[in-house]
């Protein structure tokens, strides 16, 4: 039997790149914080101030999709349902897609309002839809972030209007941006530049991308504006060119200009700096991990997805190899997503980067007479 081996996020140990003048390079000089980050491995490029705590104000939103992209996957909602729209839902004011109270709109056109028109009210209407109530929605966001350990985060609504002790860091928000791109079709939505909601009724509504780079900047799909007076101009960007994608953060930019230049600039170095290599590719083996005194012995392992390594360009890749080290003794029980071994990365004997291996599926204890039939049968073999 092969079974696919899954790297859990958490297994990818959050590095950084030692970088030549780093103490003098400053990407994003009129941000109050930033960050650029590789979202395949989640290394940290570039970061300055990138642990302040301040208010994200509509970035907020990427924790409001994520649940929603995860409640999809889950099989809680499809993008087809229709949502009602409350009475509070349709009362926020700031950005909106001007929902009417008993108003209904599919899943999938309440995800095009929130991101790209950053609707507060089509936010609340699918928060009240996953949650029953937007109180209980930020605690289900709470504790996403508790999980993914955005240790600089508290939220209080679901849509980032200003209110006291809601607020983010530029660190947690890349975090959380990557957390949202496993949900690779997303990009879908937040890649458009326009598109309309309302379409077969009489007045339909025209959305147009707050997030100008979508246009303007080649591989750039996504992901979340933000503004308010005291956050001022936010944005969580993505952009994907020859195998590289990489998420930059910026909070309190001056102008929607410094923000789309920076946010560009910071896009440019990463292109221009550094490389994926591939060192397992999506499907390929992994290895045999052998079971003690489980209904399956032994489990082939191959991988979920491609596992790259961020290098800077140039550097000499020939002496880069990968082992699997599996832990001593595996036996079963063992519980699905239980570590039951690493992949380690090497280049010579050094070691590049680690990845936990977790177990794919459980391996239930295998009953005394299906171990005395095996042994058995291996003494006639």
């Amino acid at each position: 039997m092969t079974c696919t081996l899954m790297l859990p996020a958490a297994a990818l140990a959050e590095e950084k790149l030692p970088q030549q003048g780093a103490s003098t390079i400053d990407l994003a000089p009129s941000a109050r914080s930033s960050i650029l980050m590789d979202a395949d491995t989640g290394t940290i490029i570039y970061e300055k101030n990138s642990h302040d705590r301040l208010p994200p104000a509509s970035i907020t939103k990427i924790m409001t999709l994520l649940l929603v992209m995860e409640a999809l996957d889950e099989g809680k909602i499809k993008l087809t349902d229709m949502v009602r729209t409350s009475e509070y839902a349709a009362s926020m004011g700031g950005s909106q897609i001007f929902l009417e109270q008993g108003e209904e709109m599919s899943v999938e056109d309440m995800i095009k309002g929130i991101a790209l028109a950053s609707g507060n009210d089509a936010s609340v209407a699918m928060a009240e839809k996953l949650a029953g109530t937007e109180s209980q929605f930020v605690a289900m966001m709470n504790e996403k972030a508790k999980e993914l350990g955005m240790n600089d985060t508290q939220f209080v609504n679901p849509n980032g209007l200003p209110v006291e002790g809601h607020y983010s860091s530029a660190h947690d928000i890349a975090v959380m941006s990557r957390e949202l791109l496993k949900h690779s079709e997303v990009t879908k939505y937040t890649g458009l530049y326009q598109d309309y909601l309302r379409k077969s009724s009489e007045k339909p509504f025209w959305l147009v991308n707050t997030n100008k780079l979508v246009r303007f900047y080649s591989g750039a799909d996504g992901l979340k504006t933000g503004f308010t007076s005291e956050a001022k101009y936010c944005l969580s960007a993505t952009a994907k060119r020859d195998g590289l994608r990489v998420i930059a953060v910026v909070m309190g930019e001056p102008t929607t200009k410094h923000r789309n230049n920076e946010v560009s600039q910071m896009f440019d170095f990463a292109f221009a700096q550094y490389m994926n290599y591939p060192i397992v590719g999506e499907g390929d083996p992994i290895g045999t991990a052998r079971i003690e005194k489980g209904m399956e012995s032994e489990l082939q392992l191959v991988a979920e997805k491609p596992y790259n390594l961020l290098l800077k360009k140039g550097t000499s890749t020939g002496d880069i190899r990968h082992e699997l080290k599996l832990n001593e003794k595996l036996k079963a029980p063992i519980k699905e997503g239980q570590s039951i071994g690493k992949l380690i990365v090497y280049q010579g004997d050094q070691v590049l980067k680690e990845y936990d291996v977790a177990a794919p599926k459980k391996i239930d204890k295998a009953s005394w007479w299906k171990l005395l039939g095996r042994a058995a049968g291996g003494l006639f073999h």
